[in-house]
């Protein structure tokens, strides 16, 4: 559907307009929008005017964080919305037998998507070969509420909003160093009381993106951190290239077989919580992917749980 007219307006509203215009209302900045679409900021502005222009409306109000959905903006969401639910469900029923398609954006944490499930991820994409994965893995998650995303897998249970989640799995922490810095440090490290005389690798506090990631008091009291990032595999690597100690998936640090447990009595365990929204989750590529990721995850749980 490249467009579409009613009688109330005097112009065509154009369907890849309104494909901008989620975008937008979803992203809440022109520059975000437009990096998901895979255009330039400058397009995606002039086709929310040439919108607004048809439309008779303005949509967004400008503010400091990025676009602010307007009265007009809101009712026209609903639509929007309901129109691309609608076409996904038509692409899905008419694929002649040829499987499911279209678009499957995904949301996961950065170590989960590096470490486990960029290392399945094609037996998926070959089961369903006319769908195309955005594997979003990164520090922070996309919001499935605001249709950021298809699915999330997210560190706790969502409080609010019209989203469906279920627990995928636990999966346990442990604290790991490399063989050579144990080597250059007289041998392995058993106790926690030990850990204050070792440099420490951890996350930033400042852009800890989720607070099951504040784990350092389920170490010891009083740890206090040499190197910080904000990144889970630059945290690996520092471990790796012998410059600490860090805390680290089992599911990352047990990968690697210059990486040494240490400290046995300090086992931290987390969960993974699959996301969907609530108007969403039945459709076709939706539900395929929950149901591979489910199975996926129940096949590896020794591996997640860090069990031999």
């Amino acid at each position: 559907m490249d467009s579409l007219r009613t009688p109330a307006y005097a112009q065509v509203v154009h369907w890849n307009d309104l494909q901008i215009f989620l975008a937008v209302a979803r992203f809440g900045q022109l520059a975000r929008a437009a990096a998901a679409l895979g255009v330039d900021a400058t397009t995606v502005g002039r086709r929310l005017r040439r919108l607004e222009q048809a439309l008779e409306q303005t949509l967004f109000e400008q503010t400091r964080a990025g676009q602010t959905l307007t009265e007009a903006g809101e009712r026209l969401l609903l639509k929007v919305e309901a129109m691309e639910q609608a076409a996904s469900e038509i692409d899905n029923r008419s694929a002649d037998g040829q499987g499911l398609s279209g678009l499957l954006r995904i949301s996961v944490s950065e170590g989960f998507g590096t470490w486990f499930v960029a290392q399945h991820l094609s037996a998926f994409t070959e089961a369903h070969p006319r769908l195309s994965v955005d594997l979003v893995a990164n520090s922070g998650f996309l919001s499935p509420s605001r249709r950021e995303t298809d699915v999330a897998v997210l560190l706790a249970r969502p409080r609010k909003g019209p989203l469906v989640s279920r627990k995928l799995s636990d999966y346990c922490l442990r604290l790991y160093a490399s063989r050579a810095y144990l080597d250059r440090h007289g041998g392995t490290i058993e106790d926690a009381a030990e850990l204050h005389a070792h440099p420490l690798i951890g996350y930033i506090p400042d852009f800890i993106y989720a607070p099951e990631l504040r784990y350092m008091d389920d170490v010891a009291p009083g740890l206090a951190l040499t190197i910080r990032s904000s990144s889970i595999n630059a945290q690996y690597r520092l471990t790796a290239a012998g410059a600490g100690i860090s805390v680290l998936p089992c599911f990352i640090g047990d990968e690697d077989p210059q990486l040494v447990r240490i400290v046995p009595e300090v086992r931290i365990t987390r969960s993974f919580w699959l996301v969907t929204h609530e108007d969403t989750r039945r459709l076709g590529r939706i539900v395929a992917f929950s149901d591979w990721m489910t199975e996926l995850v129940q096949r590896h749980r020794d591996r997640l749980l860090g069990r031999p």
